[in-house]
């Protein structure tokens, strides 16, 4: 034993090496601290280590969790407190990764005893600190949505103070972030705005993406915009972009006063209005036509230096058309030229619809041609207000030639345009040409809508074919699409006029099987029908019919039931029977009329002929 402890060699002091140089962090890895005189490795504490140790043998994310905690962490727990988790945190004695770091988390979470172990806010917030540090969000989301479900309502006045130490030293402002989006996946959006603000409050320069997106997921705009307010006064710094989106949104719903209340706010606070925003003003205030107020703003962007660009023009010339200003809409377009700002196929769409709709329809082909010439391609909507121009004005052939125009730019005449067409040719009785129009939709797989079938059938039923008008009328409900009850009425009395009552009838039965209700214009029409026949008797109880299931008969009902006694019924003086039309308001009145009126014989009834 001596002999060996004389020969063992004697221990040289360690050599003073130069540093090794730094090697690039990993992806996971904490910025650098600066040299601290901390305790080494084995001048931590016990647990901590044994604790750390731990985490090193642990599965990470995404790996599975073990449903026990192992025996050397049981061993531990007795021992081991919140207080130790953030210690291993904050000091990480075996410097480990993150992941290692969330699974002992995870796991004390989770797997722990019951009365042995318990995370405190304190060591949730940090934890999460530590995986945004480490840019792994997608991991700190699900601490902090647990974390804010335990607290609850009215939870962030306590949560804020343990936030700050739990970043330290780093910047609060992305963990308030990711817990302020916590509390409001939490449906706790109230408590994420009280957060925001006690942080703003509290000095901590959140993103204003943040507090924007809080915004966004209130409710109403006169809550978004409350709260913005309240931003500000916390010490946010106002942006014009902020602004114009409220004003937008209050335009929107069509509270302009709250929107000019926004736009003074804007100023009140030293931001300088931008052309988005006299636009958003404007163009919300064309729409009510207060063109008074229009005229304000127009004016108070050039005492501002603000130049007006083509949107601008755009809505002053759209609303001062749509409220029959055409003179003053045709004057600020030569202003917009003449200050150099080049129309655009809106504006120019917008006088050539307002022309062709004012009747003007050689003003709206003038700009038409004037657009061409200037380069500024012509879309669908120029095109189809131009048709609608032209049919209105019966000029059918300078329409085809618009929709041969419209083809040659590569466009394709959509619904509205053959519904246009359809609707021009049925008012100037060329139904044929309309039948032609729907069979080329068809072709070019073109769907017809309701507005295209009626059209088709009120053209047909005025034009006494009822059958094609019938035939249309089947064609639409094989499409799918439901004729409405005024639909039904124009092929029943072009029926009725025909002196097919018996038609009419069936097309009633077939509304009321569908469960709609006919009112009584689609009554008066066959009554009408049934009258000029001479049926009376028929006649009569339909208006008990309609009196039994609730249809109240209206003047222009007694008179057509007048009108058949005078021409057909058994009166005694049947000029006396026409200056009662109408002067009958009710149906005591016409039956107490027609009785007296009536020839009367033994054990007839007067509808006997």
């Amino acid at each position: 034993m001596r002999r060996a402890l004389r020969h063992r060699p004697r221990l040289q002091p360690p050599a003073q090496t130069p540093p090794a140089p730094t090697s690039p962090l990993p992806w996971y890895a904490a910025p650098r601290a600066p040299p601290s005189h901390s305790p080494s490795t084995t001048e931590a504490d016990p647990l901590i280590v044994a604790a750390s140790e731990v985490a090193l043998t642990l599965p990470v994310h995404p790996a599975p969790l073990p449903a026990t905690a192992p025996a050397p962490l049981l061993r531990l727990l007795p021992a081991f407190t919140s207080a130790h988790f953030l210690s291993i945190l904050r000091s990480n004695p075996l410097s480990l990764p993150p992941l290692p770091l969330l699974s002992l988390f995870r796991l004390l979470l989770l797997a722990s005893p019951p009365g042995l172990f318990r995370h405190t806010p304190s060591s949730f917030l940090s934890m999460s600190h530590l995986l945004l540090l480490h840019r792994l969000p997608d991991l700190a989301r699900p601490l902090l949505r647990l974390l804010v479900s335990r607290l609850g309502r009215s939870s962030p006045p306590r949560l804020l103070p343990l936030l700050v130490p739990a970043a330290s030293p780093g910047d609060p402002a992305p963990l308030v972030s990711e817990l302020a989006a916590a509390y409001a996946d939490e449906g706790l959006l109230a408590d994420a705005c009280s957060l925001v603000l006690l942080a703003l409050r509290g000095g901590t320069r959140l993103p204003p993406p943040v507090c924007f997106g809080l915004m966004s997921r209130l409710p109403t705009t006169p809550e978004a915009y409350a709260f913005y307010l309240q931003l500000l006064d916390a010490g946010m710094t106002p942006e014009v972009r902020q602004f114009n989106v409220l004003m937008r949104d209050f335009v929107r719903l069509g509270d302009l006063a709250s929107a000019r209340k926004v736009f003074d706010e804007m100023r009140t606070r030293g931001v300088q209005p931008t052309v988005v925003s006299f636009n958003t003003l404007i163009s919300g205030m064309c729409r009510a036509r207060d063109l008074d107020g229009v005229d304000g703003l127009y004016k108070g962007m050039a005492q501002m230096g603000i130049t007006p660009d083509a949107y601008t023009y755009s809505a002053l010339i759209k609303g001062l058309s749509s409220s029959g200003r055409m003179e003053d809409a045709t004057m600020m377009f030569g202003e917009m030229r003449e200050r150099g700002v080049k129309p655009n196929a809106i504006v120019f769409t917008t006088l050539i619809d307002a022309h062709c709709k004012d009747g003007n329809v050689k003003a709206g082909m003038d700009l038409y041609q004037d657009m061409r010439a200037r380069g500024v391609m012509p879309d669908l909507v120029a095109y189809n207000a131009l048709v609608n121009g032209l049919c209105r004005a019966r000029n059918f052939e300078a329409a085809e030639c618009i929709v041969e125009e419209m083809r040659g730019t590569g466009l394709k005449p959509d619904k509205m345009t053959y519904t246009t067409l359809i609707d021009g040719s049925c008012k100037d009785g060329k139904l044929d040409t309309a039948m032609d129009i729907k069979q080329k939709m068809a072709e070019e797989e073109v769907a017809l809508d309701e507005v295209t079938y009626t059209a088709l059938i009120s053209g047909l039923s005025k034009a006494g074919r009822p059958v094609d008008a019938e035939r249309v009328l089947v064609e639409m409900m094989e499409a799918g699409l439901e004729p409405d009850n005024t639909t039904y009425t124009m092929v029943i009395d072009a029926f009725c006029r025909k002196g097919d009552v018996k038609t009419g009838f069936k097309l009633l039965k077939e509304m009321q099987n569908k469960g709609r209700k006919p009112g009584v214009v689609t009554y008066n029409v066959i009554m009408s029908g049934l009258c000029k026949l001479g049926q009376l008797k028929n006649a009569d109880m339909l208006l008990n019919a309609m009196l039994n299931i609730g249809v109240s008969p209206d003047d222009i009902t007694y008179n057509i039931l007048l009108d058949g006694q005078c021409k057909h019924g058994k009166v005694t003086d049947s000029e006396e029977l026409k200056s009662a039309t109408g002067m009958v308001p009710d149906f005591g009145v016409y039956t107490s009329l027609i009785s007296e009126l009536v020839k009367k014989k033994p054990a007839k009834s007067y509808h006997d002929r």
